[in-house]
């Protein structure tokens, strides 16, 4: 198998990449999870690839600029640590993003990447104004989520099997509602995004309090108290997270700001504190004061962060790829989904659950040595047939990539597949956009 690496440092040199008809992966940060970087080429020859050219688009040029109403031009792969601190200067702010701010923000739409502060503001989806892409051809185009896309009866049928999923952050198949939807969740399928425009909002102060809770693994009634209560707050709440108490032990020990117990933080904003506090916090019935504690901003971002990066920095020094979750499911499922990772807990191989909690969205992941990855692959297996026997969404955040394909095929019905090959084949016909993601699941990669 030949792996080609290429690096256009100019619009032009894309384009003629492109051009070149090469079947090419194109990507910035290599922050995916669901994208095997250190073992592409073993993945690629599985799939019997003879040739394949990995495009980094991280030295291409960049530009950022806020309009008159608080929309943010971004061009190139700037990052959200880059674009919110750009914002910051201005008085504004990024509503959401992932928790790793090293990421590039086009390839977070391409994966429609949501995570953080979706409690408060929603999707990334829903805050795209514009996507200017390249097409196959290195044709330019731009699409708008004010207009919708063209329908037909298969489409018409595909839009109403997305609706049980409406209220998630992702279904397990993209939205295709509007034209932005065609480039957001296709991870690069359909183009390469150069340029978007997205809608920001004002800078506020936050107050970071953090509640000490048992383990969830003996008792997560006290979770649930508050998954429940704080559901109505979220025009003041941003965000409500947990980091468990195996998460914590990932973290060198002068980043762990507790010695035992679970952890969730709610990213309050100040101005609203006082009636957070007496409205939510001072009825909490099963949590005392001594509970809580506030954090600084920053070192609440610097925790949240680092949970993830050290769980996959154990997982490489282990050598295995990461095997983890990307759940979610309705409020009402949500003790339900709490009970099947307390099953995935109790089989004596190392884990660690953290995420989004108040969206009933968490990220469980195995942290075994390499004995162990066999048996952690079934018991995934078995886990995502429980999630879709309760209504849940599979891949909530960080789609599907490479490595999560294997799991997908049970959440999609043939009507999918029939629309999927109707967008690939209108849109790069020649299969030379990631040709072996998951639109073409359903047919032969060549």
């Amino acid at each position: 198998m030949k792996l080609n690496k290429l690096s256009p440092k100019s619009r032009e040199e894309l384009e003629t990449h492109l051009k070149s008809k090469t079947p090419s992966f194109y990507h910035s940060s290599k922050t995916s999870t669901v994208i095997p970087y250190d073992h592409i080429e073993s993945y690629l020859e599985d799939l019997g690839v003879l040739e394949f050219t990995m495009v980094n688009l991280t030295e291409l040029p960049t530009h950022m600029e806020l309009d008159g109403e608080g929309n943010l031009t971004i061009e190139g792969p700037v990052t959200w640590q880059e674009a919110k601190a750009y914002c910051h200067s201005k008085g504004r702010d990024i509503m959401t993003s992932p928790t790793e701010e090293l990421a590039c923000i086009l390839a977070g739409f391409a994966t429609s990447a949501t995570g953080e502060r979706c409690f408060g503001f929603g999707t990334l989806r829903d805050q795209v104004i514009s996507l200017e892409y390249l097409n196959s051809k290195a044709e330019v185009h731009t699409l708008s989520s004010k207009n919708k896309l063209p329908i037909n009866k298969e489409l018409e049928e595909y839009q109403r099997s997305y609706n049980s999923f409406k209220d998630f952050k992702n279904a397990p198949f993209p939205r295709m509602e509007v034209e932005t939807d065609l480039l957001t969740g296709t991870e690069g399928q359909l183009g390469v995004i150069t340029k978007a425009i997205l809608k920001t909002t004002v800078l506020e102060d936050r107050t970071f309090i953090f509640i000490k809770l048992p383990k969830w693994e003996e008792n997560f009634s006290k979770h649930l108290e508050i998954f429940s209560k704080v559901q109505s707050f979220r025009d003041r709440i941003f965000s409500c997270e947990l980091l468990d108490s195996n998460s914590m032990a990932v973290l060198p020990e002068e980043e762990r700001i507790i010695e035992s117990g679970d952890l969730i933080f709610l990213e309050v904003r100040s101005s609203a504190f006082e009636s957070v506090y007496e409205d939510l916090i001072s009825k909490f019935e099963l949590i005392t004061d001594e509970d809580m504690f506030e954090v600084p901003a920053a070192k609440s971002h610097r925790l949240r962060m680092n949970v993830p990066r050290f769980t996959f920095e154990r997982n490489s020094r282990m050598g295995v790829v990461k095997k983890g979750t990307d759940v979610q499911v309705s409020p009402e499922k949500f003790p339900e989904l709490l009970e099947i990772y307390k099953e995935l807990s109790t089989l004596g191989i190392d884990y660690n659950l953290f995420g989004h909690f108040g969206d009933a969205h968490l990220h469980f992941n195995f942290l075994p040595d390499q004995t162990k990855v066999e048996t952690c692959q079934e018991k995934l297996e078995e886990l995502y047939r429980k999630v879709k026997s309760i209504g849940g969404s599979p891949f909530a955040e960080h789609g599907i990539g490479l490595i999560k394909q294997k799991f997908i095929a049970d959440f999609l019905d043939p009507l999918h597949y029939v629309v999927f090959d109707q967008i690939k084949n209108e849109h790069d016909p020649e299969n030379i956009l990631f040709p072996m993601g998951f639109l073409n699941l359903n047919r032969s990669i060549g």
